[in-house]
């Protein structure tokens, strides 16, 4: 590793972690030569883009996935207390950027929206109300209502209620402390921050084709420049690949010993969306559902309400889709090509292990308009063929690994770092609710991947994240006290 007090780091992809990285370190360390490589010709076109992913901020406050009920019918609260922390850390940042004037119009990306978690039948009214009592014994969620009355759900989900037949037992939980969050927005906002930077710079229509380590342990990166169909050598101290999807295949190039036995399962996702105003402006809340018994977490079904670019519509899926590519803009090879030698029995153990997942998937794609409204009217009674349209969303892309507890390939849902054990290379891989806790991942990148900085960065990152250090889960005071400091940065209020 290069001694010297100046580093250089190359982020690869645009997205939404690459530009948090990157807007971390031209502040932590100004004198740092940051570079950042992105395929396409824009910032946060892929999974990052505002209509490519759900959007809305996960914060445990209507997820049903995040509170798992025990064997003895007790609900497990950890998660969505740690997820809501992770949250309300993102949201320090984002406070951060917009008090120093690096990002403007906090509107742009974040707005205020409640969050509501609806269920049917008795056996998931019983579910909910049990959550409900759960959460509402934490600080975290103290302001969360519940009702299984149809009068007061009329008030809250009007659209949802109109049509529904009155003896299905139904009840919901609402939060009005809930966001709307667009994170490709965002994303873009960072890039500029991270180019306006002396010693940084984005350059878009770059691709990263392979990776060597020199024999001073630092790295010399092969990118070809498409828009000048040109081959170019870059150096670094430190490569973090943020490439959504396509941070696999990437990390089996860099060949080090963390690359192996680690593969990935690509899902599209689809979504019906409504643009008519009249239906759009009779809900105003992000609204999760429960997932159909024996379906996998991304299953949940939600019905958003989303602004984007000054346009307000709403968004119901998921519709689960199986596919080769690992981005949107990838190719139909990406798969076939992550598969090597050092992974193949990690692959087809998965595949076995896995069989109704696929079954499941290969069933969505089957799956016609007919078939997904059908899906949309037990949400929505009264919909409407002509008011809702199928958008195909972005690639996920399920890491595949070898465990001790799970043995050979348990595919994992969430997000996950990988580095190299000089920490030269780290690698994100995963998916949700990877945006909504992008700058606690890139804290866990710094603890994980930049230990002898950690004690010259804390007085800076307790500026940028004021609970830095300290326990929002624990401490009611102070998340009350960051809450209302978040909320008055970002105009939320």
């Amino acid at each position: 590793m290069n001694n010297n007090s100046s580093k250089n780091i190359i982020l690869i992809g645009a997205g939404i972690m690459s530009t948090t990285l990157g807007s971390f370190l031209r502040d932590l360390e100004p004198g740092w030569n940051i570079k950042l490589f992105e395929r396409l010709d824009a910032p946060g076109n892929e999974s990052s883009h505002e209509t490519n992913n759900a959007g809305t901020g996960h914060a445990a406050l209507c997820e049903l996935n995040y509170t798992v009920e025990q064997k003895d019918g007790s609900i497990d609260i950890g998660k969505a207390k740690a997820i809501n922390e992770q949250f309300e850390i993102s949201k320090q940042f984002w406070s951060y950027l917009v008090k120093n004037n690096y990002i403007k119009n906090p509107k742009e990306f974040i707005r205020p929206l409640p969050h509501i978690s609806f269920v049917m039948g008795r056996d998931n009214v019983d579910f909910l109300k049990r959550r409900y009592e759960a959460l509402l014994t934490h600080h975290m969620f103290r302001n969360m209502e519940y009702t299984e009355d149809n009068n007061k759900l009329k008030q809250w989900i009007p659209l949802m209620m109109n049509g529904r037949e009155s003896g299905e037992p139904v009840a919901a939980s609402k939060i009005d402390d809930g966001t709307d969050v667009n994170f490709g927005e965002l994303t873009r906002k960072m890039a500029r921050n991270i180019n306006e930077h002396d010693n940084a710079a984005v350059y878009y229509r770059h691709e990263v084709l392979d990776f060597r380590q020199l024999e001073n342990k630092r790295w010399e990166v092969k990118i070809r420049n498409l828009e000048e169909d040109k081959i170019e050598y870059h150096t670094a101290d430190y490569i973090f690949i943020g490439a959504g999807g396509h941070a696999i295949p990437l990390l089996q190039k860099t060949k080090i010993p963390e690359s192996r036995h680690l593969g990935g399962f690509p899902i599209s996702g689809a979504f019906l969306v409504c643009n008519n105003p009249e239906v759009v402006g009779r809900h105003n809340a992000k609204v999760y559902g429960k997932e159909p018994y024996g379906t996998p977490p991304m299953t949940v079904p939600h019905l958003d309400r989303r602004y984007i670019q000054g346009q307000e519509s709403l968004l119901f899926g998921p519709f689960a889709a199986i596919g080769p590519k690992f981005l949107k803009y990838g190719s139909n090879l990406d798969l076939f090509k992550s598969i090597n030698a050092d992974n193949l029995l990690t692959m087809a153990s998965a595949g076995a292990k896995n069989i109704p997942l696929v079954k499941y998937s290969i069933q969505q794609v089957l799956m016609r308009k007919a078939d997904r409204m059908k899906e949309l009217r037990r949400f929505v009674p009264e919909a409407k063929d002509e008011d809702w349209d199928i958008h195909i969303a972005g690639k996920r892309v399920q890491v595949i690994k070898d465990t001790k507890e799970h043995g050979k390939g348990f595919i994992q849902f969430g997000t996950e770092v990988v580095s190299s054990e000089d920490n030269s290379v780290i690698a994100l891989l995963g998916e949700s609710p990877g945006a909504s806790v992008s700058v606690s991942v890139v804290l866990e990148v710094f603890k994980q991947s930049f230990p002898e900085y950690t004690e010259k960065w804390e007085t800076k990152l307790k500026e940028m994240i004021p609970s830095y250090g300290q326990s929002l889960i624990e401490d009611s005071d102070l998340l009350e006290k960051i809450r209302k400091m978040s909320s008055e940065e970002l105009e939320l209020k």
